[in-house]
């Protein structure tokens, strides 16, 4: 049986004081990984519901669904933006979006066109396919945009000229300024079509609950370890001196 000799009240109080924040933490995370169980049902769900005008979108924003919508307009030409260091079933690539002007609004819209995967030993860029000139009519999902992650380099898009233009992610603020326009804060991830030549696979553009719960796990274990932590400064040896 462990023995421990007495402790100070500001140790007891700092083991509980950390025990009881990591085990919120932990709880915290468990919760977020609910929610975005949820989040993963609604979207897996958004590519078979009714289609809805894009007129049905107040503000742009919709924070809790991922509505399947149609919208009417034209791409902007000459004008697209290409999403590196993506990759589908194991093959490097790229993710394509382009602006979208949208009939009777002052803002304009990100489509997400698909995924191309680099050609070639050398793994060059691909060549991306036209955009259809005029008047289209789009179908897809609205939701929000690729999680940005680290942010590293500054603004790459700001010091190239030519187009498409290559980015690590998706800044809404910073495509907007490169485009001199108002942009709406989701983007339309384009329904799957056999007839073109993108690979559309879309995922939402947040952390997955498997994370989540690898962070309670951590936070638990932190919890645990202050548990350990005590103990062991505080027993006492087989001939009853504390344990150095």
């Amino acid at each position: 049986m462990i023995r421990l000799r007495r402790p100070s009240w500001f140790a007891v109080l700092l083991t509980v004081a950390g025990v009881l924040f990591f085990v919120r933490l932990g709880i915290w995370q468990l919760h977020r990984a609910a929610e975005k169980k949820v989040l993963l049902a609604r979207f897996a769900d958004a590519a078979s519901a009714p289609l809805q005008d894009f007129s049905s979108i107040r503000g742009g924003l919709v924070p809790t669904r991922y509505p399947h919508l149609r919208v009417h307009g034209q791409y902007l030409p000459g004008r697209s933006y290409m999403l590196d260091d993506q990759e589908i079933a194991g093959r490097p690539g790229v993710e394509v979006y382009a602006p979208f002007r949208v009939d009777g609004r002052d803002r304009e819209l990100l489509v997400g066109l698909g995924f191309l995967p680099r050609e070639g030993a050398r793994l060059k860029l691909p060549q991306l396919p036209p955009l259809k000139p005029g008047p289209v009519t789009l179908e897809g999902i609205y939701a929000p945009p690729p999680a940005p992650g680290l942010k590293l380099g500054g603004n790459a898009l700001a010091r190239q000229h030519a187009w498409p233009k290559l980015t690590t992610y998706i800044d809404m603020q910073q495509i907007a300024g490169d485009l001199h326009a108002g942009l709406y804060p989701r983007v339309l991830l384009l329904d799957p079509d056999p007839a073109v030549a993108y690979l559309r696979k879309w995922k939402p553009g947040f952390i997955p609950p498997a994370r989540h719960y690898g962070y309670a796990f951590q936070w638990f274990s932190f919890a645990l370890a202050a548990v350990v932590i005590f103990v062991i400064l505080h027993r006492k040896t087989e001939s009853g001196e504390d344990d150095e």
